[in-house]
């Protein structure tokens, strides 16, 4: 039996064709654990009223992946930053699995600006999906776990939110509200049985590093290829992280084995902050 066996997990952001949401999908399902996988519709997709839910995001890819590995899958189109589209979504799934045992806020955006050039929108832009969206998610699973006496959350910060920069103030500070919102939420619920932690990635092969590449490699007048590579030397381990890398650490920290660790921010980083 694996780890995560007669569990279900909720994990947002889920759709990504190369994101960390479905490695992690894919680490809980080889674990034992049943999927409620959320993302949003594509950007300048025209979906009609007539067309079922989850019937257009790349959560169905997943959700499949899930289901071949013989595991349960739903799948749900949502804003995060819709309080009221979250708990519908939660509904969903306590009324199709009758249980949420574990949340992973993996939901994210990223966007590079020079300080002086961030705007009221970038600014709101970033911080509503990559902080509130984390507060109001966790908040929705709460009662849930605290009637259960037991649950798992864990959000996806960054090294971003460890350290400073020059190019990315807002991704970095909302970072930081999650590694800050882990540790209060994992003071206020404890007793709770519910434990809450936060991993901080470094440079991930993702759909979103293809983001980061572009606009930073842009900002310093690189090309994304050499931005990756001058990111890629600085690096300890000596190579660039892979979403694997992340979803097996997350996959620790929802299970049994890491029953003694909460309110921490654990850096799966390829040892770029050692701290």
């Amino acid at each position: 039996m694996g780890r995560l066996e007669a569990k279900v997990a909720m994990v947002t952001g889920a759709g990504g064709e190369h994101g960390l949401g479905r490695a992690i999908a894919q680490r809980f399902a080889d674990e034992g654990a049943d999927l409620i996988l959320t993302d949003v519709i594509p950007t300048g997709l025209r979906v009609s009223s007539a067309t079922p839910p989850g019937a257009w995001g790349g959560v169905d890819a997943v959700a499949e992946e899930i289901r071949k590995r013989g595991r349960r899958a739903m799948t749900a189109i949502a804003d995060v930053r819709s309080v009221a589209q979250i708990e519908k979504v939660v509904a969903g799934a306590l009324a199709e699995f009758g249980r949420i045992d574990i949340l992973v806020n993996n939901a994210g955006i990223y966007r590079a600006a020079a300080t002086v050039d961030v705007t009221e929108e970038h600014w709101d832009a970033i911080m509503s999906i990559n902080a509130k969206a984390v507060f109001f998610a966790s908040q929705a699973v709460l009662p849930t776990m605290i009637a259960q006496k037991r649950g798992a959350i864990v959000s996806l910060a960054s090294m971003a939110g460890k350290i400073g920069s020059r190019n990315n103030l807002p991704y970095n500070a909302s970072k930081a509200a999650v590694v800050s919102m882990t540790k209060s939420l994992a003071l206020a619920h404890a007793a709770d049985g519910i434990r809450v932690n936060c991993v901080c990635p470094g440079f991930v092969e993702t759909d979103m590093w293809t983001s980061v590449a572009r606009e930073q490699g842009k900002l310093m007048g690189l090309t994304p290829d050499e931005f990756t590579r001058q990111r890629a030397v600085t690096v300890p381990l000596g190579r660039m992280e892979r979403p694997e890398d992340v979803a097996n650490v997350i996959g620790f920290l929802v299970s049994s084995k890491s029953g003694y660790m909460t309110g921490q921010a654990l850096s799966v980083d390829g040892g770029l902050v050692m701290h």
